[in-house]
């Protein structure tokens, strides 16, 4: 029987494609983007949000000491990546890239959304843009489905339909958009929101 490191599980080299995308897109910033520059998350710049992402890797036990708290976990992972170099946080990142956890393999589909989300967080906080891969789209689309539940329920007060190849979602008032544009809507980016149509 092979072991869990010789098997390539579902989701396992998508993850990987984006996260080697991420690096590239940040690797093309300049230092001050780097670590003062905008993203869509509150308060974040790059630096904050690659910090977030690889601390769900290598600090998961932030969240053990956080519980519930999971905005006090992920300040605390952007926080412990603000005490390193730019270039030690972008060696962890390619450590990271090529050798997921064993928790992001098995939770990729997941991961994979969460990563999409935040890769266009920084790329649109700094008025950029890129083609986003279609499994990337739908998991962005996934994620923020997710995280609206929990977040602002609009997932539960509008029938959301994907403009570029998704099947609708949701009863109530119609959202169209891509699957980007309406999951990053979803999980609160109201900045895509001149994006989207509303019936």
């Amino acid at each position: 029987m092979r072991r869990l490191d010789q098997i390539t599980l579902p989701f396992e080299d998508a993850l990987r494609a984006e996260r080697r995308r991420l690096i590239a897109t940040l690797d093309a910033l300049s230092d001050d983007d780097f670590d003062a520059g905008s993203t869509l998350c509150a308060e974040w710049a790059p630096r904050d949000v690659l910090g977030h992402v690889i601390g769900l890797d290598y600090f998961l036990a932030s969240y053990l000491r956080h519980g519930v708290r999971i905005n006090a976990a992920n300040k605390a992972q952007a926080d412990r990546a603000r005490q390193v170099s730019r270039a030690r946080l972008m060696e962890w990142a390619r450590h990271w890239a090529d050798r997921p956890s064993t928790t992001s393999r098995l939770g990729a589909a997941i991961m994979l959304g969460d990563l999409g989300m935040h890769h266009q967080d920084v790329l649109r906080g700094l008025g950029r843009a890129r083609q986003v891969p279609g499994d990337v789209a739908t998991a962005i689309f996934r994620e923020g489905l997710q995280l609206s539940l929990w977040l602002n329920r609009r997932v539960l007060r509008h029938r959301l339909v994907p403009t570029d190849g998704h099947r609708p979602v949701g009863r109530g008032s119609e959202v169209r958009g891509t699957r980007e544009a309406l999951g990053l809507w979803l999980a609160g980016r109201d900045a895509v929101a001149g994006e989207l149509e509303f019936a």
